[in-house]
Parts: structure tokens; sequence; C-alpha cells
């Protein structure tokens, strides 16, 4: 006896599960499946130089002349 809320748990469980239907990303699902493309093959070959801050001299000033 008791039994009988536990099962309607367990059968309310079940049918979240069998009808549930999260949103699939097809795209990602189909990298994964297929490997890598040849474009990502070439984005990860490329070295991308950092780039490197710019200093500003404050100690040189710029002088007008001619005046």
């Amino acid at each position: 006896m008791g039994r009988g809320r536990a099962k309607a748990k367990q059968t309310k469980v079940a049918r979240e599960l069998k009808y549930y239907s999260p949103s699939t990303d097809l795209t990602a699902l189909q990298r994964e499946l297929h490997g890598p493309s040849r474009f990502d093959e070439l984005v990860a070959g490329r070295s991308v130089d950092p780039v490197e801050p710019v200093e500003d001299d404050d100690d040189e000033r710029w002088v007008s002349g001619g005046r």
C-alpha cells in the first residue's frame, strides 16, 4: 500500500521524458558528425600577429617654427 503516489510520479516523469523535445542545434550536430570543415582547418592554421600598443611620448613637444 502507498505505492500509488510513487507510481503516479514515475508515470509523470516517464511521460515528460517521452514527449519532451528540446531544441536541437542541427548545425552543431552536423559539424560534430562530419568533423571540421575545410574553412575551420584554414582558420585554425592561420596565425594572427598580436597588435602592439603605440606608446605616446609626452616628453616630445612639437614646436612651431617661423613665428
